[in-house]
């Protein structure tokens, strides 16, 4: 296994694969990736979702809030999931199932985090794999998000 390590725009990836390598993924490859989100995506996100609660974008009311400033939406911190399971991990070719994700700590602007995704199963006659799609608070190592995902790829499951 080849571990590589690289930046490209402000994100670093680390995989236990060789990207260009088509060999079949097994049970145990992983890949990991460190991201943050500006206010500024943050605000963009409500304007394309229509999610314009306060508690994403305004400063004063979710100081009034237990979380005492404004938290990253749910489905934007998933959106580091369906981008690496399109483009990195399986990768291009691969169709994005299922996700189910618990948030169990709120995700807040300018912090970095790590999201992990690991190959828990693979089921060769359908093309499909089990993941485990996690995210850490990449300071203290607090999970955040834990979650499974089910992904297809005709070349790579």
């Amino acid at each position: 296994m080849i571990n590589l390590n690289f930046h490209k725009n402000r994100i670093k990836f680390w995989f236990n694969f060789t990207k260009n390598d088509q060999s079949m993924l097994e049970v145990g490859n992983s890949y990991e990736i460190e991201f943050s989100f500006t206010q500024e995506q943050v605000n963009d996100f409500c304007k394309i979702s229509g999610d314009f609660n306060p508690l994403h974008w305004d400063e004063a009311y979710a100081a009034s809030t237990p979380f005492k400033k404004p938290i990253i939406h749910g489905a934007l911190i998933a959106s580091v999931f369906s981008k690496v399971m399109g483009m990195e991990f399986p990768g291009e070719g691969s169709v994005y199932l299922k996700q189910v994700s618990e948030f169990k700590r709120p995700l807040f602007v300018e912090n970095t985090y790590k999201a992990r995704f690991e190959i828990i199963s693979t089921n060769p006659a359908k093309h499909t794999a089990e993941i485990s799609t996690q995210v850490f608070e990449l300071e203290r190592g607090k999970i955040m998000v834990d979650g499974m995902a089910s992904a297809m790829h005709a070349d790579l499951f």
